[in-house]
């Protein structure tokens, strides 16, 4: 299993329930995720040069995480739907890599 993860902080006054509304929606449109998970480190036990939530993705191969980053940028519905959680993040503090 790959697994891609995210860390991200929200922009102000974005609520949290509406965030993991948002980004469950665009994982479960990636037909080649097999599994995700949305944490929320609220009690600070981080680096804090990450955001406050994780989102770990897993994909059976590389080229499966590859297929669904090109699916986003060439199907108008998943790229809605990547844009309808994109904006409630803080782009200064989104940071992502492959485990």
């Amino acid at each position: 299993m790959n697994t891609y993860t995210i860390y991200a902080e929200l922009k102000e006054g974005i609520n949290g329930h509406d965030f993991v509304k948002a980004m469950s929606e665009y994982l479960d449109s990636l037909p080649k995720c097999v599994s995700y998970r949305i944490q929320r480190m609220k009690l600070g036990f981080r680096s804090q040069n990450l955001g406050e939530w994780r989102i770990d993705m897993d994909f059976k191969t590389m080229q499966d995480l590859d297929d669904s980053m090109d699916m986003v940028l060439y199907n108008k519905d998943t790229i809605h739907k990547h844009i309808a959680f994109a904006k409630m993040v803080d782009p200064r503090k989104f940071r992502s890599f492959f485990v």
